[in-house]
Parts: C-alpha cells; structure tokens; sequence
C-alpha cells in the first residue's frame, strides 16, 4: 500500500503558452490607426483653409502686388515693399477709425448685450407661460443669415422704410432719422441690429447655465430670508461665472471680426465715414481697390489683433476655468480612464 501512495515525479505537459507581447503593440498601432484616419479630413481641411491662407497672406503683404497677380510677380524686387504695407496701415486715419469701430462694438457689447441677456435669462429661467415660445422667438434672429438679417434691416430704415412710418403713425415723427445714411448715428445703428441679431444666442447660453445652479441653494436663501433680487445677486450670477466669460470671450472675437452685417447694410460713402471695420476695409482695399498686398497686410494686422486679445483674455479671464478643468479630480480620473 505505501508503494501505491509514494508520490512519483510530476507529469509535465510541457511549457504553457506565452503571453504574445505583439498584441499590444496591435492594439496600439490600430488605435492610432484610427485616430489618424478619423482626423486627416478634418486636419487636411484646417491646412488648407486656415493655415495655409494665413502663411499666404503674411507672404503677400510684403509685396505690392497688382489686382490680378501671378507667383512670378513675387520673384520681381521691385515688388518687394517689407513693411512699407504695414507701416501705411497703421498710420492711415481710415483704418485707424475702423480699430476703433470695432472695440466700439466690442466694448458696447459686453457693456449692454451682456446685462441684457442675463436680465431676460433670469425671467426667462422662473416658471412662465409661454416660456418655450418666448425662448424660440429670441432665438429666431441668431438662426438667419447675416445677409437676410442685413437686408431686411435695411429695408425696413430707408427714409421711407417701416420703421419712419411706424414712427409717424403713433405720432413720433420727429425721431424719424436717415439711420442708415447719417454718419452721426449709423454706427448705432449697427449696433442695434448685432444686439437684436446675437442676442438670443447669448440668452440661450446664460438658460444653459443657469441649469447647472442648485435649487437647493435659492431655496436655503429663500428661507433665510432673502429676496429673489438678492438671491439672483449673491448666488446665481456668481455661479453663472464660467458661462459669462465663456460668453465674452465669443462676443470680443465676434466683434473684432464683424463683417456681413455692415458690409450689407450699410452703403459704401457712409461705410467708410462712419461704420467701416476692419475686415470691411480689408475687402474695400484688397478687392475693390485692387491692392491685395495692402489687403493681405490689414488681413494679418486683424488676426494679430484677435490672436493677442485672445490670449490675454485666456490668460487673465479664461485661466481660472481652464485651470480647475485641468486639475479638477474627476476630469484626472476621466483622463486616465481614456489613457
């Protein structure tokens, strides 16, 4: 019997099989794979209508060059000027007006489309009868076109248009104006038309916001005593923080690049008197004048202009909210789930 229990040597089948540490190099590879083929449209696309007209444009405006010009035009030193484009720019009255149209329209918008908006976010966020329809008819403008938007406005102030006769029918015909034509008030004008055309869209922004408030906050003020003024005042708008500089930050870029708007409804001669910008200098210059290096030139003056504001406002506005984003313990988490 103890021949029978006496353990004899382990029967081995031989060695296992071994992990293939080519799967995951596979893996990776495929995952980049795909990352680069789901990118490349839109990398192609960004090359080529973004970059690739900016390192043009920085290219064409040290040259002055003809209205229709040829690569061979660019080998002539005679056309070469360096920084003669630039230098004209800047000290040209004319679009040293329009820098100034534009931070007019940028500093009025976040002085009075800002307060506005928040003001008929905040009614628009209490429960309301008709609250959807009032939100959908606000939101109307933001979803025309610029040019429809601009041709209609334009319509409806000529000197006999509907807003002069609506006007004169409730017998307040002496506010009856030129709005487009006089250059003492074009530029208001204008104004007026981009609030009630992007105003909405910044109305929805702040409702967006505003459901990310707890309740149980106004409802712990509301029973300490405060009213709906102070609870809107020392809770909902401080919360509303990140929304409104997210806001901003889209209105200074808008307004240092508006166009369509002015270009359509306002004529040329009062355009360059009182409501020209500088993207609609740009075209008069660069197209209608036949000077694309000077054009080109005032094109890269514009996206210096734009990329420095955004910066300095990412810097001193924006950093707070991109900062807790990058260190927020959830987002960490998220990231290492992802890597």
């Amino acid at each position: 019997m103890t021949a029978l229990l006496t353990p004899g040597p382990a029967v081995s089948a031989g060695p296992g099989p071994l992990p293939d540490s080519r799967r995951p190099r596979r893996r990776e590879g495929r995952k980049r794979l795909e990352i680069a083929i789901l990118v490349a449209p839109a990398l192609v696309l960004f090359l080529g209508f973004v970059i690739l007209p900016v390192i043009l444009a920085a290219v064409y405006s040290f040259y002055n060059l003809p209205p229709a010009f040829q690569w061979d035009d660019l080998a002539d030193p005679e056309r070469f000027v360096g920084f003669d484009n630039y230098v004209r720019a800047l000290t040209t009255p004319e679009f040293l007006k329009a820098i100034g149209n534009n931070f007019f329209i940028l500093v009025m918008s976040l002085l009075i489309q800002g307060p506005i908006a928040i003001g008929i976010a905040l009614l628009l966020n209490r429960p309301l009868r008709g609250r959807g329809a009032l939100r959908l008819l606000i939101f109307v403008p933001y979803v025309l076109a610029e040019v429809i938007a601009g041709l209609s406005w334009k319509l409806l102030l000529q000197p006999n248009g509907a807003v002069n006769a609506i006007l004169e029918a409730v017998g307040l015909g002496a506010f009856t104006q030129n709005w487009l034509a006089d250059p003492g008030i074009a530029l208001w004008t204008i104004f007026f038309i981009l609030t009630w055309k992007y105003i909405g869209f910044a109305i929805l922004l702040f409702l967006a916001g505003l459901q990310g408030v707890p309740d149980e906050l106004a409802e712990a003020a509301q029973l300490d005593g405060a009213s709906w003024w102070q609870i809107q005042r020392h809770i909902t708008i401080p919360l509303l923080g990140p929304t409104i500089r997210i806001w901003a930050f889209l209105s200074i870029i808008g307004s240092l690049q508006v166009f369509d708007m002015v270009w359509v409804t306002v004529a040329p001669t009062v355009r360059g008197m009182a409501t020209e910008t500088m993207a609609t200098y740009m075209v008069q210059q660069g197209q209608f004048a036949g000077q694309p290096g000077y054009g080109s030139a005032i094109a890269v003056i514009l996206f210096v202009i734009s990329l420095v504001v955004a910066l300095v406002y990412q810097r001193f506005a924006l950093h707070r909210d991109l900062k807790g984003a990058l260190t927020n313990p959830g987002v960490r988490d998220i990231r290492k789930g992802i890597r």
